[in-house]
């Protein structure tokens, strides 16, 4: 679907499940040769040995996406192994427990806010590094590059926790900004909003409460959850040159959610 994906290299941070896993292994169907990312390291051979299996090419890179050292760990890792950086998806992040400000535990604020939003901002820093460099060195006026955050709906309405809206609405600021600031660079900056999707998060939800799994569903018009690869095919175009002239937007995957 997307030619001229094939031979690119793409980071993909929070791979080992759900949304990014998806992503990973799409883009790998595309010809892209993926750095998956995430701190389990079974989870990581998994991914890995999956691609491997359809005839993909990817590594695993074990970090924590808010220690700075760990990013630029990422980043040396994947250039090592296959010599540039083109495409990113920054999808690492946790949900953040709890619903109320006045009673919200600051460690959760803190965790959450450090992995969904500061995460996003390191990531971002060192692969621009890496892609302004790639820009000034190359004599090709046609050099792009893209990158993809991971937002949600809570990025654009409320509904979640203090810290899970917070960061998500900071994800599209963030990303605005760079949109901006890069342009110049011919690197493309957007992010998606995914509604509620199936992924192992819900399984930890159904197990604790079911109910509110039930009333997810219920505010979605489309009558149902998105699947990862929904999701993932989002991620997909806009990190393919069919999304040109697409930058700085915040894209809802949310079934009508937030046209309601």
């Amino acid at each position: 679907m997307y030619p001229d994906l094939d031979g690119k290299v793409a980071i993909v941070t929070g791979s080992t499940a759900g949304i990014g896993e998806a992503v990973a292994i799409n883009l790998a169907r595309q010809g892209v040769r993926v750095v998956v990312n995430g701190t389990n390291k079974q989870r990581g051979a998994e991914v890995v040995s999956h691609i491997n299996s359809f005839g993909g090419e990817a590594v695993f890179v074990p970090a924590d996406v808010s220690v700075t050292a760990h990013v630029i760990e990422l980043i040396n890792h994947t250039v090592d192994s296959f010599g540039r950086l083109d495409i990113a998806c920054n999808n690492a992040g946790n949900e953040g427990r709890g619903f109320d400000t006045h009673t919200y535990e600051e460690d959760v604020w803190d965790s959450t806010i450090a992995l969904n939003l500061t995460g996003v901002f390191l990531c971002m820093k060192y692969q621009l590094q890496q892609l302004i460099k790639q820009y000034e060195s190359t004599k090709d006026k046609n050099f792009n590059a893209a990158i993809v955050n991971m937002s949600s709906i809570a990025g654009l309405v409320g509904g979640a926790s203090p810290a899970y809206n917070a960061s998500k609405h900071g994800v599209i600021g963030l990303t605005k900004q760079a949109a901006l600031d890069y342009a110049k660079y011919n690197i493309r900056v957007n992010a998606v909003c995914p509604a509620v999707t199936r992924t192992p998060m819900i399984e930890r939800f159904l197990n604790t409460d079911p109910s509110l799994v039930t009333k997810w569903q219920s505010m979605h018009p489309i009558g149902r959850f998105a699947e990862s690869d929904e999701v993932a095919s989002s991620v997909l175009w806009l990190l393919s040159s069919q999304s040109s002239f697409v930058t700085g937007s915040s894209i809802p995957v949310d079934g009508g959610w937030t046209a309601q």
